[in-house]
C-alpha cells in the first residue's frame, strides 16, 4: 500500500492506494482516506502529516501481510453501478460440486471426452444440469441461462448441450456403475437391501411416440408418460434406474434391472422389497434362487378366502415388542382383550404357504394406531362424499380412493316405479366392508428372520416413495421437456445424479434438516462482489450454514471472503 496526495488550490488531502487487478489488469484503488493536511496535524501534532501518512500505510501493509487487517469497503452514493454487470453470485452449489467431485464425475466426463474426441465441455454442461436440478430446475435452455449466477460463468453455446444429452444417455448404464463404485469411498451404502418401486412422468403434449406413451397416470393426468423403475439401497441411496415406455406394466420391468445391478455392480447377495404392485409370482419365484430373497406387501383384500379368514381372526395374535416379555415367551393375544382408543403396540400373526412351487412366509400385523388412522382418514372421506352428493355431476369417476366409491346412487322409488331423479345417500354396506381391514397389514417373505426384522425392512420402503417425492415437487423433473427418446433417458440420468449428490449431502448433515430447509438454503446462499476485494455474504447465517461449513471445511460466511480465499475454496471443491 501506498500514499496518494491530492492537492487543490488551499488544500492537500492523503488516501491509502493498493493496486488490485480487475478484469485482469492492474489499476488502483482506495483502501482509506485520511482526511486533510490540517486534519492530520490536528489529531498527530508535531508530526508531518506526510511522514505519518506513509507510515500508516506501511502499517496497514504489515497488517495485511499477517491477515490482521480490516478490509475497508469504500461504496460511493453518487457512483451508479455499472450497466448489465451481474454482482449477485450463489455459492451453496459449492457443496454440492464438493461432492459431485468425490464422486469423480469430471474423471468420468474426461474419459468419455477422450474416447469420443468430441469439442465440447461435457463436465461442465453435466455438473451445471446437476447443481441446477437441486438449486433451480428449470428447462435446459433456462437451466444454463441460470447457471450464470454461479461463482464460477461458463461459455457453453445452447447447441452444445443437446449433443451432450446424447452422449449422457449412451453411456448412461456406464455413468451410473462408474458413480455406484466412487460412491463406495465417501458414503456408507448397505447394498444387503434394496427397495423397488416405479413412477411416471408426464408430458405436456398430446401424441404419444416412442417412451412417450398413454399409461396409467399416478397423478391422473391425461398426457403421455414414461415410466421409471429406481432401484434404492438399504441405506436411502439411489443406485440404478431405467426408463420404460408409459403404457408398460410395472411388474417386468423389475428382472431386467436387476440381471445388471447383478452384472455391472457385482451384487448377487441381497433381499429386495417391493410394494404389492411389484410383487408378482414370477418377481418372488426369481428372488427366491440364490442368495437373493424378498419381501413385499400383500394385500389382505386379495388374499384367498381361507387366508384371509385367518388373517382377519382376532385369535392368536402376538406382541412384536417382546422385550418386556422376555425372549422365549410368545402368549397369544385375542384383539379383543386390546385397548384400540390408547394401545401403540403392534401385534402379529405368521404362517408358511405353498403354492405353484413356491414357499413363502405370510406375516399379517394388526395396529390399534394404524386402526385409528384408517379411520380417521375415511371419516374425512365420509365428509367429502357427502359434499359430493350435493352436486351429482361430480359423482361420475369412482377411483380407488375417491370418496364417490362410498356414495350409493338408486334411480327407483320405493314402490319399485322409475324415478325422474336419482337418489344419492352413503353406502353403509361398502363403509363397514371398508372398516374390516382397519389397522391391518400384510407382508409376505421367504426370509427366515424375526418378524421384527422383517416389519422394519418393509417399514423403510417409505424412503424410495420419498425420494419420488423429492424428484418430482423439490426437482420438478417433470413435465419433460425434450422430446427424443435419447434424451428423455439422458433428462432422467441427470435427475438421478442430482437426486444420488443431494442424498449424499443429507447423509453427510446426519440428516438432521430438512429437504426444503437443506435445498432452500443452498438457493439463498449469494454473495455480492466487492471488486478487486472479493464477495460479501448476503445470506443468513443458520444452524444449517454452520454445519455445511464445519462438514466441508472451507466457510463462506466471514464478513467478507478474500479473492485468494475463494480461489483456495474453488480448489477445494474440486480436489
Amino acid at each position: 500500500m501506498r500514499i496518494k496526495v491530492s492537492r487543490s488550490k488551499n488544500s492537500e488531502s492523503y488516501f491509502v492506494i493498493k493496486d488490485v487487478y480487475k478484469n485482469k489488469k492492474r489499476t488502483t484503488k482506495v483502501v482509506e482516506a485520511l482526511g486533510n493536511r490540517e486534519d492530520i496535524q490536528r489529531k498527530h501534532p508535531g508530526v508531518d502529516p506526510l511522514e505519518w501518512a506513509k507510515s500508516y500505510a506501511r502499517k496497514l501493509t504489515e497488517e495485511e501481510k499477517q491477515k490482521k487487517a480490516k478490509i475497508m469497503v469504500a461504496y460511493d452514493p453518487n457512483k451508479v453501478i455499472p450497466k448489465e454487470a451481474q454482482r449477485s453470485f450463489n455459492v451453496g452449489y459449492l457443496f454440492l460440486q464438493s461432492i459431485y467431485h468425490q464422486l469423480k464425475l469430471d474423471a468420468i466426463c474426461q474419459q468419455i471426452s477422450r474416447k469420443r474426441a468430441f469439442s465440447f465441455d461435457l463436465n461442465t454442461i453435466l455438473s451445471r444440469l446437476i447443481y441446477m436440478r437441486v438449486l433451480h430446475p428449470a428447462s435446459k435452455k433456462g437451466t444454463f441461462e441460470r447457471a450464470n449466477e454461479l461463482l464460477e460463468p461458463h461459455s457453453v453455446e445452447a447447441q452444445h448441450i443437446y449433443r451432450a444429452l446424447d452422449v449422457l444417455a449412451e453411456e448412461s448404464d456406464r455413468i451410473e456403475e462408474a458413480v455406484y463404485k466412487n460412491s463406495l469411498n465417501i458414503a456408507d451404502r448397505n447394498t444387503s437391501i434394496l427397495y423397488y418401486d416405479c413412477t411416471n412422468f408426464y408430458f405436456e403434449i398430446e401424441e404419444a411416440d416412442g417412451l412417450k406413451q398413454y399409461g396409467v397416470s399416478k397423478e391422473h393426468r391425461p398426457n403421455p408418460i414414461v415410466q421409471m423403475g429406481l432401484f434404492m439401497d438399504g441405506a436411502g441411496l439411489p443406485l440404478a434406474f431405467a426408463i420404460n415406455p408409459g403404457n408398460q406394466n410395472e411388474q417386468p420391468t423389475l428382472k431386467p434391472l436387476e440381471k445388471r445391478i447383478m452384472k455391472d455392480f457385482e451384487l448377487s447377495r441381497f433381499v429386495v422389497c417391493t410394494d404389492a404392485g411389484l410383487s408378482s409370482h414370477e418377481n418372488r419365484l426369481y428372488n427366491s434362487m440364490g442368495n437373493r430373497a424378498f419381501v413385499t406387501t400383500q394385500s389382505i383384500k386379495q388374499l384367498k378366502k381361507h387366508l384371509k379368514e385367518w388373517a382377519l381372526d382376532p385369535q392368536g395374535w402376538i406382541l412384536a415388542d417382546r422385550s418386556k416379555e422376555g425372549k422365549g415367551t410368545k402368549k397369544k393375544i385375542h384383539l379383543q382383550q386390546l385397548d384400540l382408543e390408547k394401545d401403540n403396540q403392534t401385534y402379529y400373526k405368521e404362517r408358511w404357504i405353498h403354492e405353484n412351487g413356491l414357499e413363502q412366509r405370510l406375516v399379517v400385523t394388526f395396529s390399534p394406531k394404524y386402526k385409528r388412522y384408517h379411520q380417521s382418514i375415511r371419516e374425512k372421506q365420509i365428509e367429502r362424499a357427502i359434499k359430493k352428493m350435493e352436486k351429482p355431476t361430480h359423482l361420475e369417476k369412482k377411483r380407488a380412493n375417491d370418496p364417490a366409491r362410498l356414495i350409493q346412487t338408486t334411480h327407483v322409488t320405493p314402490d319399485g316405479e322409475i324415478a325422474e331423479k336419482a337418489s344419492h345417500t352413503l353406502n353403509e354396506d361398502q363403509i363397514k366392508k371398508e372398516s374390516m381391514y382397519d389397522g391391518f397389514y400384510g407382508v409376505c417373505t421367504n426370509l427366515e428372520s424375526t418378524v421384527e426384522e422383517i416389519i422394519q425392512i418393509n417399514q423403510r420402503r417409505w424412503e424410495i416413495e420419498e425420494t419420488f417425492r423429492i424428484l418430482k415437487s423439490e426437482m420438478r423433473s417433470r413435465p419433460v421437456f425434450v422430446r427424443k427418446g435419447e434424451r428423455i433417458k439422458a433428462h432422467f440420468l441427470t435427475c438421478f445424479l442430482s437426486l444420488l449428490v443431494y442424498r449424499i449431502l443429507e447423509k453427510k448433515l446426519d440428516e438432521s434438516f430438512t429437504c426444503p430447509e437443506i435445498i432452500q438454503t443452498l438457493r439463498n446462499m449469494n454473495v455480492l462482489e466487492y471488486t478487486g476485494e472479493g464477495y460479501i455474504p448476503t445470506y443468513t447465517r443458520t444452524e444449517l450454514t454452520d454445519k455445511l461449513h464445519d462438514v466441508f471445511g472451507f466457510r463462506t460466511d466471514t464478513e467478507i471472503i478474500e479473492q485468494k480465499r475463494i480461489k483456495k475454496i474453488l480448489k477445494q471443491t474440486k480436489a
